[in-house]
């Protein structure tokens, strides 16, 4: 099975939408009178907790040392080497 990147951040920012989706629903429903500015502010606070947790992610992954980088590419391309004739 192929293991994939996990993003908290993106994970973050789908639930804080999922949020303003419901919260949008309720008040549209009737059930819930909100200020559209309650909404304003939280999708704002929702992004940077989103920024913020990806932010934190990306230093637990960096601090843990990765994969390291491939030495494939060592050598210079073969078009600069001079092996090619110039047209």
């Amino acid at each position: 099975m192929l293991r994939h990147e996990i993003r908290p951040g993106r994970a973050v920012a789908g639930l804080v939408m999922l949020g303003l989706a419901a919260g949008y629903a309720a008040d549209a429903a009737g059930a819930w009178h909100a200020p559209l500015t309650f909404f304003v502010a939280l999708f704002t606070a929702g992004l940077w907790v989103s920024v913020l947790t990806t932010w934190a992610a990306y230093r637990i992954r960096r601090r843990r040392g990765g994969r390291t980088p491939s030495t494939e590419n060592d050598v210079a391309p073969p078009s600069s080497s001079g092996s090619q004739a110039m047209r």
